[in-house]
């Protein structure tokens, strides 16, 4: 009887996820946080790879290149190309000099806040303090760029087999986006209803960086052969885009599996104090004052260490 119980209520609940990713995408934006990741990477994060680049040293930067070249695939002539952006040198630092290299670090804080602003959309909290959240901003773009200057290492196993080389990178991409919502949040959400989403995003961006093998190299080979390097552009925006796309949908999936396997989380009501974080910044959305008083009203869950 508890079988057929259990096989009666597998529909309705998966009836029931169903029901509540289509609200979460549809109140997230795909699209938009899509576009908004892809836009602010390209014109931001990329340039501070080159700028860091110019005063690397040269093992340093052959790890990037190395890098670069494992996660876009990318081989022959289009790589000498990027050994060229990426070549540094005393003409490179002179381009850059160290007031361009700190513009750039500046800058590159709008890639992390726009991914701030989707872990929030996505778990619906309000915006954090600037106070609270400038120096976590930093402390996530080095942790992302030691990760990054890894990914050739991770790609080849350290030497081991190409299976090992999988493995690693899908543990690492788990652990980055465990922590990263948990850091960008502000230790609002606990580490366990974190878990989930890292570990579907973790699996869904290694997937997609090693399907898109197949064809970004050649799709890159043919725009730059047909519009030359403006062609480059155009491909290497559209693989951002895919590319978040495929983050947003991951971390909306994360946010509704953790709320269906949470007890304690409320979808309606409003929080207990004892449940209820604190909040760490002016109103954001879903807070509204009422008789001279703040008072939230938006789901949360409970925050466990």
């Amino acid at each position: 009887m508890v079988r057929r119980g259990r096989r009666a209520a597998a529909p309705s609940r998966a009836r029931a996820l169903a029901r509540g990713l289509a609200r979460q995408l549809a109140g997230v934006g795909v699209l938009d946080n899509a576009t908004r990741l892809a836009a602010q990477a390209f014109l931001t994060a990329l340039p501070l790879l080159i700028a860091i680049a110019a005063y690397s040293p040269d093992a340093l930067r052959a790890e990037l290149i190395a890098s670069l070249r494992s996660l876009f695939g990318v081989t022959g002539p289009l790589m000498s190309q990027v050994d060229q952006v990426y070549r540094g040198g005393p003409g490179a630092r002179q381009t850059w000099g160290a007031l361009g290299v700190l513009v750039a670090v500046v800058s590159a804080t709008g890639f992390v806040r726009a991914l701030q602003r989707l872990c929030e959309r996505s778990w619906h909290l309000p915006r954090a303090g600037v106070r609270i959240a400038v120096w976590r901003w930093f402390v996530w773009l080095a942790v992302w760029l030691a990760v990054l200057v890894c990914q050739g290492r991770l790609h080849g196993g350290f030497g081991a087999a190409p299976a090992s080389g999988v493995a690693l990178q899908v543990v690492v991409a788990v652990l980055m986006w465990w922590w990263t919502p948990h850091l960008l949040l502000a230790g609002r959400i606990g580490w366990r209803p974190l878990f989930p989403g890292a570990l579907v995003t973790g699996g869904a961006v290694v997937a997609f960086t090693g399907l898109s093998g197949f064809w970004l190299p050649h799709s890159l080979a043919a725009s730059v052969q047909r519009y030359g390097p403006l062609g480059s552009v155009f491909t290497v925006l559209s693989w951002l885009i895919l590319f978040f796309a495929t983050v947003v949908l991951a971390v909306s999936v994360g946010y509704v599996l953790a709320r269906d396997r949470l007890a304690d989380f409320r979808p309606d009501g409003p929080d207990t104090p004892a449940t209820a974080p604190r909040s760490t910044g002016r109103p954001g959305r879903g807070e509204h004052r009422r008789d001279g008083r703040r008072t939230v009203r938006r789901p949360f869950l409970t925050r466990r260490r």
